[in-house]
């Protein structure tokens, strides 16, 4: 006689199943767009409040490539996912699910990890949003890199398939075991079916490793008048008050001497934020210096500080703000709830993740903008887009990729089984997001020919 646990199982597959009749899996094929779309105007848009003199170095990063420009404009691809069908499950999503926002970093016992990394745009929103983006993603990686169509459409179509598979797994866990469940270094290496990609696991690991707090410490810093600072490298990393025509008139505090009572005032109300325990452990460190950082690519123009911390042995705490700005989602599905967009990165993050850094929480800056705060590069590591040497080292990482997404829509959501349901055992909804990057890829390269001719006309 099946218990209640499988009756509630069964019952929730066929609920997912049921929602084929509303958005049927084929359709997932169609790439839609946005009937107001116009992406000189999205670019505006998304420039609107960033420091106004960093502008041109995000357009110049973006102007890399494609892919460049695909990973600096989320909010494009926001508005045309919201024109298409979905299957009407939503759950806590990353929101730029790309293929460069996933990586390798320390849990808070230490052990590496693989996971995404990225919770910027983090919201409410059909699932299966986030697993277009990173479909999106590898097409173009796979054309930057020179690779065939064919090869793109079989890295996409293994991708999904592995997601495929683990919901499935995911379907049947409890929640508690979906709760502890994490994609750990070892098991990436086990599964690893070359030798090349195990040596690139085994390189990244490396990479991780030495990028401690500890570690960190030369390279970020420099001894002036027998005090560490950290170490200026513009435009990537300067002292506000060498710069601080950057911030605008509004926001001279960052470049007079109130600079650190304003970060102290800051760091309070983070500290508040954070549990007890760790609230204790924050409290052994002092502040001794802040620079301005640029991240990223979408993130370029954001206010951006690093902030050097010390206990009292003089050992370090490399802390990051970033700004968080609403969700490119928020337009088109439903307000923040969290009324603080860096408690929305963090809540994200924390209900995604498999586990989180120990220091993340949040603050308020001047002008009411909102902040979330981190470790800065602890243990973490990701590829460079130039290491994917073949076709297969692509697809392998982008089936990693699938594994950890699934994972954590599998968390975020508790509507595995609903989930697993909808996508079904064959390779249809494969095939369908398959054919859907392919295309929307195609659409990606013609607007970043817009973008490149705008900026050639001075219209940016």
């Amino acid at each position: 006689m099946p218990t209640p646990a499988h009756l509630q199982y069964e019952k929730r597959l066929a609920a997912g199943k049921a929602r084929r009749e509303s958005c049927s899996r084929t359709l997932q094929a169609q790439c839609l767009l946005s009937p107001q779309r116009d992406v000189v105007d999205m670019l505006r848009q998304t420039s609107a409040g960033r420091v106004p003199s960093l502008i041109p170095l995000r357009y110049s990063r973006m102007q890399a490539s494609p892919f460049a420009f695909f990973r600096g404009m989320a909010m494009i691809q926001a508005a045309d996912l919201a024109a298409t069908p979905n299957s009407g499950i939503t759950l806590q999503t990353c929101g730029d699910a790309h293929l460069m926002n996933y990586g390798f970093f320390a849990s808070p016992e230490r052990q590496l990890m693989f996971d995404i990394n990225d919770f910027d745009e983090t919201h409410q929103a059909p699932w299966e949003w986030d697993i277009k983006r990173l479909a999106v993603s590898v097409v173009l990686a796979a054309r930057n890199r020179g690779f065939s169509n064919a090869a793109a459409r079989q890295a996409v179509c293994q991708l999904v398939g592995t997601y495929r598979k683990r919901m499935q797994e995911y379907a049947q866990m409890s929640q508690l075991e979906l709760w502890y469940c994490k994609v750990g270094f070892e098991q990436l290496l086990q599964r690893a079916n070359s030798d090349s990609i195990r040596q690139q696991l085994l390189k990244l690991a490396d990479k991780a490793r030495g990028q401690t707090q500890e570690k960190l410490l030369p390279k970020m810093t420099v001894l002036e008048d027998g005090s560490l600072r950290l170490r200026d490298n513009p435009p990537v990393i300067f002292h506000m008050q060498q710069q601080d025509q950057v911030w605008g008139n509004d926001e001279h505090w960052l470049g007079d001497g109130s600079s650190h009572d304003l970060l102290h005032t800051m760091l309070a109300e983070y500290s508040a934020t954070l549990k007890e325990d760790r609230r204790t452990l924050l409290s052994r460190f002092r502040l001794v210096d802040a620079a301005f950082k640029v991240v990223g690519v979408g993130s370029v123009g954001t206010r951006c500080l690093v902030m050097l911390l010390q206990d009292e042995y003089d050992q370090p705490l490399f802390l990051q703000l970033k700004e968080a700005r609403n969700s490119v989602l928020e337009p088109y599905t439903q307000p923040c709830v969290h009324g603080h967009q860096g408690k929305r990165v963090v809540f994200g993050q924390r209900l995604m993740q498999a586990a989180s850094d120990l220091f993340l929480g949040w603050t308020t800056g001047p002008g009411d903008r909102h902040f979330y705060v981190r470790q800065l590069r602890d243990m973490k590591a990701a590829p460079a887009l130039e290491s994917f040497d073949s076709a297969e080292s692509l697809a392998a990482f982008g089936q990693a990729c699938a594994w950890a997404l699934a994972r954590a829509h599998a968390k975020s959501g508790g509507r595995a089984a609903e989930m697993a349901g909808y996508i079904g055992q064959s390779d249809k909804f494969d095939q369908a997001i398959a054919s859907y990057a392919m295309s929307y890829a195609d659409q990606v390269e013609l607007d970043f020919a817009v973008f490149t001719a705008a900026l050639a006309e001075h219209k940016l």
